[in-house]
């Protein structure tokens, strides 16, 4: 056999390969991906059963640090959220910002004891903590700014199907929509919600629903309000319910808090 032959024989043979490979590779991403939005766990480590007790444990705290410094004070969070960002497939960016969040919340509603894991059930079932969009094959991602982008911004809420109607309540200043209210960002707040309970976290100055230092820390405030107590199961039913009075959503967002108290990833 010549030598032209045989890289010709072996060219055939990878590309064929590559092809099979490739095939295989996008099949399990797509599963993956749609084991995320279903009923189904993605393939991995046996998982511990998570408890239906509410409140849902308390996950790891934060360590504490000086949540009153200048700039974005959820970065000097990186070290503590880098391994339960890897254990829990929650993206770091959320992470930081839950973790933020949750030790503002201990000096400015003290009575509350929010835990950072019942933020991140929240922003599992709204957004995937700033990754889904809404749109099939359209995700998110958060950059490093801790901005999801493309900016999630949901349906008119214009009464049709199973929304509720909310006419315009900000001229379409934060949603870009002037007859119907839009939920924001990775919390996925109103305008109406944001200019009542918008926070700064990330130290611009501006209250921002898109970024997820802001959204979680005004999550911590939305929850808090009202002198809850989320240490009880009232308190803690009481501030789920708020954001969504729907018992199918209470126990979405328990489970996934349960699991990250577990430092697994959650699934519904």
């Amino acid at each position: 056999m010549t030598t032209r032959g045989m890289r010709a024989a072996r060219g055939c043979g990878c590309a064929g390969l590559l092809a099979v490979t490739l095939a295989i590779v996008l099949v399990a991403a797509l599963v993956a991906w749609l084991a995320s939005f279903t009923d189904i766990p993605a393939p991995g480590p046996q998982r511990e059963p998570v408890p239906t007790t509410m409140p849902p444990e308390a996950a790891e705290a934060p360590p504490l640090i000086d949540v009153h410094a200048p700039g974005r004070t959820a970065d000097n969070l990186a070290e503590w959220a880098a391994p339960i960002a890897d254990a829990t497939r929650i993206s770091p960016q959320a992470v930081r910002a839950y973790g933020n969040a949750q030790l503002i919340a201990q000096e400015a509603w003290p009575n509350c004891h929010l835990s950072w894991n019942t933020i991140a059930g929240i922003g599992w079932v709204e957004t995937r903590h700033g990754t889904y969009t809404g749109r099939s094959f359209d995700s998110a991602r958060l950059n490093e700014g801790g901005y999801p982008e493309p900016s999630i911004i949901g349906p008119a809420l214009d009464g049709t199907g199973s929304f509720a109607h909310i006419p315009d309540t900000d001229g379409g200043r934060l949603d870009g929509d002037t007859e119907f209210d839009r939920a924001l960002g990775p919390l996925q707040f109103i305008p109406e919600t944001w200019v009542r309970y918008g926070r700064d976290a990330d130290g611009d100055g501006v209250p921002n629903p898109q970024q997820i230092d802001d959204a979680a820390l005004t999550a911590a405030n939305y929850l808090c309000a009202h002198d809850r107590d989320l240490a009880t199961e009232e308190g803690w039913r009481s501030a789920i319910f708020s954001y969504n009075q729907s018992e199918d959503y209470l126990k979405k967002v328990r489970d996934a808090a349960a699991n990250y108290a577990l430092n697994q990833p959650a699934h519904r």
